[in-house]
């Protein structure tokens, strides 16, 4: 598995409630992405910054959505290109499910 820190300068006017609608608004494009496991959004007000850590099946599967679309909408609400940060991510605790994912 791999994790991808996605992160990205937004303006000064984006503000939590901002954040807040322009995520649900983009939460369900994410449903059935072929090898994403899991997405969480980031937003940091004081600092300008939004994103996203993203868990992935493989890092194949995260280059093919990085290539698509995603980039476009994330252009609509960046003033920077986004930033990729990437981790191996041998083993995921999940409470929700009381489960240990380990990659295989």
């Amino acid at each position: 598995m791999i994790t991808a820190v996605v992160t990205f300068k937004v303006p000064k006017e984006m503000t939590r409630e901002k954040a807040l609608e322009t995520f649900k608004a983009a939460s369900a494009r994410f449903q059935n992405v072929p090898g994403l496991i899991r997405k969480q959004f980031l937003y940091s007000g004081d600092k300008s910054i939004a994103g996203g850590v993203y868990l992935w099946e493989t890092r194949a599967a995260a280059e093919a959505c990085y290539r698509g679309p995603w980039k476009e909408n994330i252009r609509k609400v960046a003033i920077a290109e986004p930033d990729i940060a990437w981790f191996d991510t041998p083993v995921v605790v999940d409470n929700e499910t009381h489960q240990i994912k380990t990659a295989a």
